[in-house]
């Protein structure tokens, strides 16, 4: 099909590449990124009131998903070193079984940082599971995706509040 989307992390041959963003124009790039942590509801109690002899749950999360923000091209084998201008963290707790994670990061640059805010929720829900595993194994990390992302070629992406 002519106008269907293509892999560009593959060359004709099949072998994979990174992406060249040689020509492509600077602009400013936002990606926003969200998932969950689903818990017990005395984990997310003790979360709540700063109850963890390792310190603050939420704030090391943060920490982690920053710095996972700007080291996702260490971990992620495609994605372009990029220069991230901000990256913010924000926690909720919906009800008393779940956490959720949003993470916003943003540059101006020739590509985007999607991969980075998923990176950031996915290094935050890791943190809070290491965290808080001595009294709750069965915590779960769910519904991490892309919420929206401005900026590029690509244009404007919000996913359905459906979705």
């Amino acid at each position: 099909m002519p106008n269907e989307p293509s892999f560009t992390h593959f060359d004709d041959t099949g072998a994979s590449r990174m992406v060249d963003v040689g020509e492509k124009q600077v602009s400013r790039r936002v990606a926003r990124a969200s998932g969950r942590v689903a818990m017990e509801p005395e984990t997310s109690r003790r979360i709540r009131s700063r109850e963890f002899s390792k310190g603050d749950v939420l704030e090391v999360a943060r920490l982690a998903g920053i710095m996972a923000a700007k080291r996702t091209s260490d971990l992620i084998p495609l994605c372009h070193p990029l220069a991230i201008e901000s990256v913010e963290l924000r926690f909720d707790f919906p009800d008393d079984r779940h956490l959720a994670i949003f993470a916003h990061v943003t540059i101006t640059a020739k590509t985007g940082v999607e991969m980075e805010a998923l990176v950031a929720v996915t290094a935050a829900a890791l943190t809070v599971y290491d965290m808080c595993k001595a009294i709750d194994r069965g915590m779960t990390i769910e519904d991490v995706r892309l919420d929206e992302k401005e900026g590029g070629r690509s244009g404007h992406f919000r996913r359905n509040s459906e979705s």
